[in-house]
């Protein structure tokens, strides 16, 4: 049996480590997968994340494997099933279950460890209910849109505007639109400067509905990564995540971000628009669909009490 060591997260050469590892392991219809590597790249210039990221390497020092739990309290984690030992998974579920009790710790509160698996993926399926991990009813939808066909020109209500993102100065009004939205606690002004850190972020697609009294009411952050599309051999760009306040919901101001994203994506060149939503989320679905997304594929959910 191959034996194993483990160590901590210890800066930018463990990140282009991971980056190359994922790509290397992961099968080729699953490599832009939650997390994928621009989600790797904006998720490790956290600090918390940073702290939460453990390396596994086989007696020669080559990469097996690594583990993190995200800001969402998500356990993520790939490994070489041909070379790493068949204790790994338990390995990285102890690990993950160590950052938890931490962060419970600190918060004086109580979570759950959760985790996430492509419906089709039978054997990180029976890793997670191998190790307590318990299946929940929601689901993440990858939709996807050709961008083959024209596009209808976008429309705002009366008053409202759309422009691109100002500048960093703007990321504290967006992390609150984006909780405000979601109804969440867990985006913080420094998770919003890590996606406008990133080496592919355009500003300029970085989409931000303005309403009449001068308030942000709704935001879509497009993105195009050379990168990840020169590893996949695919034409993507994203147009998410989509978020609008409670107070301007229901006003078409989600489609009218959809729509102007799709149209800059396309003249870009870029082929397939790809989102990513909450089975929960029925209104975020009908725009999508309304503007030609259609599901790909399905995300499993599951959770783990830890003591």
């Amino acid at each position: 049996m191959t034996n194993s060591m483990k160590r901590p997260y210890t800066g930018a050469d463990d990140l282009q480590a991971i980056i190359d590892f994922l790509v290397a392991v992961r099968p080729a219809a699953r490599i832009t997968d939650y997390p994928g590597v621009v989600d790797l790249r904006e998720l490790l210039a956290l600090s918390a994340v940073q702290a939460n990221t453990c390396l596994w390497f086989n007696e020669h020092g080559q990469m097996i494997g690594f583990a993190f739990v995200d800001p969402y309290n998500n356990l993520l984690f790939e490994f070489d099933r041909q070379a790493a030992p068949g204790g790994i998974a338990s390995e990285m579920v102890a690990w993950g279950e160590e950052c938890l009790r931490r962060i419970m710790q600190a918060r004086g509160e109580t979570f759950t460890l959760d985790a996430s698996c492509r419906d089709d993926d039978h054997d990180r399926l029976a890793v997670l209910l191998e190790h307590g991990f318990v299946e929940e009813d929601v689901r993440s939808l990858h939709m996807v849109c050709s961008l083959a066909q024209p596009i209808p020109e976008p429309q705002l209500p009366p008053g409202f505007s759309l422009r691109h993102v100002a500048g960093e100065h703007e990321a504290a009004a967006l992390a609150a639109l984006h909780r405000a939205a979601f109804d969440t606690e867990t985006m913080t002004v420094e998770e919003r400067l890590a996606t406008m850190h990133l080496p592919e972020y355009e500003a300029e697609l970085d989409l931000v509905v303005i309403a009449p009294d001068g308030r942000f009411a709704a935001y879509c952050t497009c993105s195009i990564s050379a990168e990840e599309n020169a590893r996949t051999g695919r034409n993507e760009g994203y147009t998410d995540p989509v978020a609008t306040h409670p107070a301007f919901q229901r006003q078409g101001l989600a489609r009218a971000l959809l729509l102007t994203g799709l149209r800059m994506l396309q003249q870009r060149g870029v082929e397939t628009a790809v989102l990513g939503t909450s089975s929960q989320n029925i209104a975020m679905q009908h725009v999508a669909a309304s503007v030609g997304f259609q599901v790909q594929s399905t995300k499993l959910w599951f959770a783990k009490q830890v003591e």
